[in-house]
């Protein structure tokens, strides 16, 4: 099997060393295999699944599976391949090929993580989830993250801000009803309860991401609509200042006795980012 380029800067050649003729390929038990405790991937097509089964009891496992060796010695816990190993108990195979090389568990998360990333098979919340848990588990920042799954970090970022929108909304693009583009023209949306509206709209007429973006922008208009402070040119200004200097949304709202300044961040990093400006 050939892994398929993506553009990743740190792929899968990189993080496991390519096999070679010095390599050792064994054949285990099938049933000594445990699944990657951080894999991502929570979802296997069925359909897609059975026809690798059904390849798998034509022509064996093609690339063998990559593992690491479990606690006791005689297990292993699976690195990469997590697909052909459902396909392969699926096709009733006793034994399996395995290459053992050895990772720690924030390895173990950034490989399966990868894998899926080359093959496209992450839906945009399992990715997003993944993130989070780089980020949570091993203190990574989003710009380290970027650096090992080659994407940029605004990507990152904007995957990661997936996780702030309704458990509904999010349910919702789990199952398919909205795509990552629908969900990201109703983060434009600041009031929850204006985003549920909008995403019910949505989903019920069917529309296009770009019709949801500019309903999404309408939503948005309306929220502002109904805050009851009236905005002036030098205070809109100010804000557009205040936004540039510290690189995230601001909201500022003056009345005759005072006001009230608003920093709006979307990760841990970016309000730690803003600590240490701030200070």
């Amino acid at each position: 099997m050939t892994l398929r380029r993506s553009g990743l800067g740190r792929g899968l050649d990189a993080l496991i060393p390519k096999a070679n003729r010095d390599t050792a390929v064994d054949e285990v038990d099938i049933d000594l295999v445990a699944p990657n405790p951080q894999q991502p991937r929570t979802f296997f097509e069925p359909e897609a699944l059975a026809e690798l089964a059904e390849s798998i009891r034509q022509h064996g496992i093609i690339q063998p599976l990559i593992v690491s060796r479990g606690e006791g010695g005689g297990s292993y816990r699976l690195i990469a391949g997590e697909r052909r190993l459902l396909a392969a108990r699926q096709a009733g195979l006793q034994r399996v090929p395995v290459i053992v090389k050895e990772a720690s568990p924030q390895a173990l998360l950034e490989l399966a993580l990868v894998e899926n990333l080359q093959r496209e098979d992450l839906g945009p919340l399992e990715e997003a989830v993944a993130f989070r848990r780089l980020a949570d588990d091993f203190s990574l920042t989003q710009e380290a993250i970027a650096t090992r799954v080659g994407r940029s970090r605004p990507a990152v970022a904007n995957s990661l801000r997936l996780l702030s929108l309704p458990d509904e909304i999010q349910a919702s693009l789990a199952k398919g009803e909205i795509t990552a583009g629908h969900a990201r023209a109703l983060l434009g949306i600041d009031d929850p309860q204006e985003q549920r509206r909008t995403w019910q709209r949505i989903v019920e007429a069917g529309l296009t991401v770009r019709d949801a973006e500019a309903l999404a922008k309408q939503g948005a208009q309306a929220t502002r609509m109904r805050q009851p402070v009236r905005r002036n040119a030098d205070l809109v200004s100010l804000e557009e200042r205040l936004q540039s200097s510290l690189g995230t949304k601001v909201d500022l709202s003056k009345g005759r006795k005072g006001g009230k300044l608003t920093i709006h961040f979307f990760s841990d990093e970016e309000l730690e980012s803003l600590i240490g400006r701030l200070s």
